[in-house]
Order: structure tokens, then C-alpha cells, then sequence
């Protein structure tokens, strides 16, 4: 099999990957007569993502992509849909709002009888920042597409409900995902299996779960990046741990089944602390002085978070090595054009990293971008940096006539139990979550890339080594896309229904989707609150059952 292209991979810990590590993306169903034909919307690190999972991994093809950067726009559609020189008509948009006015007329067209009418796409990825999901999203509905929207869904709880009551009425024709890329990796499916179908440790106890996000990952992504602002975005909760929460309420809440009508077992109480402990002011180094940028400090050789190290020498994944991707593409969105070069693109990149802001830099100027030569103990960021959620589940057994599961007990699988999660900026691994499972009858430990059970029972320890089909979210990032187009695929080639689809394919219902992300505003709502929040009437009061039920 050909070598994994890793080319598109965002923060995983490419750099410190063990020597030896097999990669094997999983061999592409079978292409059907008429192919599900993709959408992009946003051709920037997780737009590229779906697009090289679609070609590798899918049996869809992506047809049309949406990019406001010219070079990006350009180079995704040479990359990704053609190499013609003159690309299809529709085959690129520079606002996403275009799109939709062009495939409007396209259907006007269509019905006229014009022959020459290109054909439509049937799925869009929706890869834009996050705090724009919601307009794109709520926009797109009109239009009947399938929809896999990246994660986190939306910035507020209001836009995460508003979105609900756009898509609501399409579940009976269209599927619909979200970017909780962590449930389709080999690894948490082989987990989750041990866990639920197997009961290799009995019945779950207690979690707890660790994101180590990376410290210069976090620097780049947290403190100079996107997703530095709650004002602008959202708390770090949401922006990078939101699947982490996910995936919990996946191993503890969900039946084993997604087309069971088994209630789930909700939490009953969400606990949070947490704040921004490192990256301010108060941390700054005093050999820095009063610099505010990395370039003009006489602390940056010193210093591991200066720009020049991150971004410019080969200590990571900057110049020198001759990254072209992650996270260089982003500090340089144009750096392919230099040729791989690096003594051409340096100029242009420590020009880049000079930049600054201050006093009299409008702040809508100053939120607008990114600012990746900025000192990190002078940034404008205030999202967490270190954070613990804390869950616990109250005794809850169904009533016998309900349950079918054969549990020695009458508590089953719905017993008291808690899950604790820890994001943390300050570690050198990155985005390589590792899991203790404690159970009755034994214990697990999950890094992965390697499970390991523990029998008390027999005395025995078992280890297991899912396939790493990807370095991105460990096959997930491939996992979710060949998952949702061949939901695609159903509906559209062999004549199922959406709700089939869904269930077998995306395995995850739309109010899932929602109350994952209700529990995340929960626990912010906790942490800021410094209280412990009530589960059902948190939910009752803030989302409410005339919205969309008993969720």
C-alpha cells in the first residue's frame, strides 16, 4: 500500500510519532454509477483534511469548493477537483453565499431544460471558522443537502438550538453529521466495543480522560491563533475539547445500539474549574522587558514559545524541515508558491512574524487576525489553558419489563458512576488523549494506540493495537468522512431512508449532537459560576422540552 500522506494532518505529534509507526487508511468502498458529489466550504486546514479523506478514503468526489483566499482557492481546486486549465463551471466560489445563489439559478436552469446545466452536489462539508457555522449551516438547509458540519456545531447554545430547528425537518430525506471525529477512530471504536458489547472490565465506574493539547501547539492555536477569545470564538472548552466530552457521554450515555429506543442515562450533576494559568502577563519573563513581539525581544533565543523557533527552525515543524502544511500553511497561506525554497520564503515569513499591534490598532483590526510573531505573555487571549470537567451519574435502572440487557444485576449498565476529563496546555505530547476505564470487575488504560485491559477476575492483562489508519485523530478525520458519504451514498444510489443512514452509518442522532454540546455550555455555565450544575434542570430551563424533548 502506497505511504500515508500526511501532508493535511493538523497538530498531531507528527514530530515525536515512534519510529516504525504503521499507517494504513482504509481501502475505499466500491464507487457507485453516480457518486456522491461534494461540497467544501472552507478550504483551509480541515477543508483540505475532508478533501484528501474523500479521495483516499470515500467513494465520493469532491466537485466544488468555496474559499474567500485566492491562493488557497486556487490550489485546492488543482489540488482536490481539477487540473484542467480552465476548472468546471461551479467548481469554485470565493464566498459561500455565492454558492447557494449560483446553485439556486442552477435549479431554475435544470427545470427550464437547459442540457448544458452542470449536475448539482449532494453534501457539503462545512469547514468555515467556527463562529460562522451557524449562518452557513441555517443557510444551506434550504437547499436539501446532506450536511457534515466540523465541531464544534456553533459558538452559543442559542445557535446550537437554532441550527436544530433548521435541520429538525430534514431527518426524514437527509443526514446530517458533526465533526466528532474522536467516535470513528479504529481505536475508540475498538474501546467502546471492549467496554459496552464486551464488558471486559464489567460495568463502568469511573473515567478519566486526559487531552494533552501540546505547549506550542496551544500557544499557536490558543494564544496567537483562531481560537485565542472567547469574544471572537468561544471558550477553548468547545473549540478543542468538545468531542473530548463527546466521546465520554458516547462511552457512558449512549446505548449500545443507535437504533435502540433505550433511553440514555444522563448525567445528573456537572462540575468544571479551570482558567488561564500560564499564558498572560503575570508569566512574562523580565529579561523580556516591555517587547510585545518575539522578533524585537532580547529574551526570544532563550525563550521556547518564540516565534523564530516555532515557525522558522527545524526544532518543530517550522521552515527548516520543509513543512509546507500545518502549521506553516497557516502562518503562510501562500507558502507552496515558493517552491519548497526556504531561503526564498524566509524573507516573507520573518516579515509575517514582525508584525504587530499597538495601543492604536483599532481592536476590530486586532480581532480579525491572527498574530503569530506576538509575545504569548503579551497576547489578547483569555481562553483556558488548563481545565477539569468533572460528571457523575446517579443509580438508574430501567424497569425490568424494559431492559432486554443481560446484566447480573438490576442496575446494569446504568449504575452510579463519574467521569472526569482534564485538558491541559503544558505537555509535550499533542492531541494524544490517553483513558483509565475503571470497572467492576477490572480496569483499562487507552492511549491511543494501545488498549490495555486488566481481568481481576483472571488475573490476565490483555493488550490490544487497533490499526492507525491516519496521524489525524488516529484515522478518525478518515473514519468520519467514508462513514458520512457512504451514508450519502445510500440515500442517494440504493434507495434508504436518512434515518436508516444515520443510525448505520453515522451511528449518532442530531439531538446527540445537541446535548453533547448543551453539556460542554453546562460546564462552562459551572466553571464560571464556581457552582455545581443539575443536569435535567439546567436542560429544562435552557434549551426545553418544547424544543426538542426528552434529550
Amino acid at each position: 500500500m502506497a505511504p500515508h500522506n500526511i501532508q493535511d494532518e493538523g497538530p498531531a505529534d507528527l514530530e515525536n510519532e515512534p519510529a516504525g509507526t504503521e499507517v494504513r487508511p482504509p481501502t475505499p468502498p466500491p464507487m457507485s454509477a453516480r457518486p456522491p458529489r461534494v461540497l467544501i466550504i472552507g478550504g483551509g486546514s480541515r477543508g483540505r483534511v475532508y478533501g484528501r479523506c474523500t479521495l483516499q478514503s470515500s467513494n465520493g468526489v469532491v466537485v466544488c469548493v468555496c474559499e474567500p483566499d485566492v491562493y488557497k482557492r486556487q490550489e485546492y481546486v488543482r489540488t482536490f477537483i481539477s487540473k484542467a486549465p480552465v476548472p468546471p463551471e461551479g467548481s469554485s466560489f470565493a464566498d459561500w453565499r455565492d454558492f447557494i445563489e449560483w446553485e439556486v439559478q442552477r435549479r431554475e436552469r435544470e427545470a427550464a431544460g437547459d442540457v448544458n446545466v452542470p449536475e448539482g452536489v449532494d453534501a457539503a462539508f462545512v469547514c468555515v471558522r467556527d463562529e460562522m457555522h451557524h449562518d452557513v449551516v441555517v443557510a444551506l438547509a434550504p437547499l436539501g443537502l446532506h450536511i457534515m458540519c466540523e465541531k464544534p456545531l456553533a459558538t452559543t447554545l442559542a445557535d446550537c438550538v437554532s441550527m436544530y430547528r433548521a435541520l429538525e425537518p430534514l431527518q426524514d430525506t437527509k443526514v446530517f453529521s458533526v465533526g466528532h471525529v474522536l467516535r470513528y477512530s479504529p481505536h475508540n471504536i475498538t474501546l467502546r466495543k471492549l467496554l459496552l458489547e464486551d464488558r471486559a472490565i464489567g460495568e463502568i465506574l469511573s473515567v478519566v480522560h486526559t487531552e494533552p493539547v501540546g505547549f506550542w501547539h496551544f500557544a499557536h492555536s490558543y494564544v496567537r491563533g483562531n481560537w485565542r477569545k472567547e469574544s471572537t470564538t468561544a471558550p477553548s472548552l468547545l473549540t478543542k475539547s468538545c468531542h473530548d466530552i463527546d466521546i465520554i457521554l458516547w462511552l457512558l450515555c449512549s446505548p449500545l445500539d443507535a437504533s435502540s429506543d433505550e433511553p440514555p442515562h444522563l448525567p445528573s450533576e456537572i462540575a468544571s474549574t479551570g482558567s488561564l494559568q500560564f499564558f498572560k502577563r503575570s508569566r512574562k519573563p523580565k529579561a523580556a522587558g516591555d517587547a510585545t513581539n518575539c522578533l524585537r525581544c532580547a529574551w526570544e533565543p532563550n525563550c521556547m514559545y518564540s516565534s523564530r523557533r516555532v515557525y522558522e527552525s527545524a526544532r518543530h515543524q517550522g521552515l527548516e524541515t520543509g513543512n509546507t502544511r500545518w502549521p506553516m500553511s497557516v502562518v503562510l497561506p501562500d507558502i507552496e508558491s515558493f517552491g519548497g525554497d526556504i531561503e526564498r520564503a524566509r524573507p516573507e515569513l520573518l516579515r509575517r512574524l514582525a508584525e504587530d499591534y499597538d495601543e492604536s490598532t483599532p481592536q476590530e483590526d486586532i480581532n480579525a487576525r491572527n498574530w503569530f510573531g506576538r509575545c504569548v505573555f503579551e497576547s489578547d487571549n483569555n481562553v483556558c489553558d488548563e481545565q477539569v470537567v468533572t460528571m457523575t451519574w446517579d443509580e438508574d435502572p430501567l424497569p425490568a419489563s424494559a431492559s432486554r440487557s443481560p446484566y447480573a444485576d438490576a442496575v446494569g449498565n446504568r449504575g452510579a458512576k463519574q467521569a472526569t476529563f482534564h485538558m491541559v496546555a503544558q505537555t509535550k505530547r499533542q492531541c494524544h488523549r490517553f483513558t483509565y476505564v475503571y470497572g467492576t470487575t477490572g480496569e483499562i488504560y487507552a492511549d491511543s494506540r494501545t488498549i490495555t485491559v486488566e481481568d481481576f477476575l483472571t488475573g490476565t492483562q490483555h493488550s490490544y493495537h487497533p490499526k492507525l489508519e491516519s496521524l489525524g485523530h488516529g484515522g478518525g478525520d478518515h473514519g468520519i468522512t467514508r462513514q458520512f458519504i457512504l451514508a450519502v451514498d445510500r440515500v442517494k444510489n440504493h434507495g434508504w431512508a436518512a434515518p436508516r443512514a444515520q443510525r448505520e452509518f453515522i451511528g449518532c442522532s442530531l439531538e446527540e449532537i445537541i446535548r453533547s454540546h448543551a453539556m460542554v455550555f453546562a460546564a462552562e455555565e459551572a466553571r464560571t459560576g464556581r457552582k455545581i450544575v443539575d443536569w435535567k434542570s439546567w436542560w429544562d430551563e435552557k434549551v426545553g422540552k418544547n424544543v426538542v424533548g426528552e434529550i
